[in-house]
């Protein structure tokens, strides 16, 4: 398969940093793109767009022109960036809320518009989005995270019903807990070895992105065993 540009957002965290080597590794050009600077290791045969407000559509479709301008267009667009808060409803604030639909769902959204027209141009094209588990039947504290991984959810159904008649297919990843740094610091007395693996989720994302997959779209696919 010929090397396919692909835009990994939220690329410069746990999960983004290995969807994205993972990507580079079969010969891929990957534009890592994140709200966060400046990333925390090299990305030698990609590109690196740091300080990207992804709810923000001026700064979003810069971000993809760039993209375009770099490696003259875009294959596949993986939509991991996004983030968690606990919280009860009773002790929580509404801004919570809008934070958590910002960062999951709003972002998502922002970065697909912008890069859809060309994604559109691409055969094969692949547009790979990160669901929750936790979305399916939320706990207590996870209201807002899970409302708005369940936005994302629907969006994924959706737009891959607006384009069925299309050579693009939309799909969505809905991992358990994912074994990063973050996640074990949060949760030190939980045990590790039933989570996820970043690595095992980054390579359900290459499937997806990959021709053996074209029959697939509007799928929620869950990922939650360790590896």
């Amino acid at each position: 398969m010929a090397a396919r540009s692909i835009i990994v957002t939220g690329g410069f965290g746990a999960l983004g940093r290995v969807t994205a080597a993972a990507f580079a590794d079969q010969g891929d050009k990957v534009a890592r793109v994140d709200l966060a600077p400046q990333p925390p290791d090299a990305n030698a045969t990609g590109r690196d767009l740091g300080g990207v407000d992804l709810t923000n559509p001026a700064a979003t479709v810069n971000a993809v022109a760039r993209v375009i301008e770099a490696f003259g267009g875009v294959d596949v667009l993986v939509n991991i960036a996004g983030g968690f808060k606990w919280e009860t409803v009773a002790d929580g604030s509404l801004e919570t809320w809008q934070q958590m639909y910002a960062m999951n769902a709003l972002s998502a959204v922002t970065m697909t518009k912008a890069a859809l027209p060309e994604l559109r141009r691409r055969a094969g094209a692949r547009i790979v989005n990160i669901g929750a588990g936790a979305a399916i039947q939320a706990a207590a504290g996870m209201g807002s995270y899970a409302a708005s991984k369940a936005a994302v959810h629907r969006f994924t159904e959706s737009l891959a019903a607006e384009l069925a008649q299309e050579d693009i297919t939309v799909n969505a990843i809905l991992p358990s807990i994912i074994d990063t740094p973050s996640n074990r610091a949060a949760m030190p007395d939980a045990d590790f070895s039933k989570w996820v693996q970043p690595q095992a989720i980054a390579e359900v994302i290459l499937f997806l992105a990959s021709p053996a997959a074209r029959a697939i779209s509007g799928a929620l696919i869950p990922v939650t065993r360790g590896g």
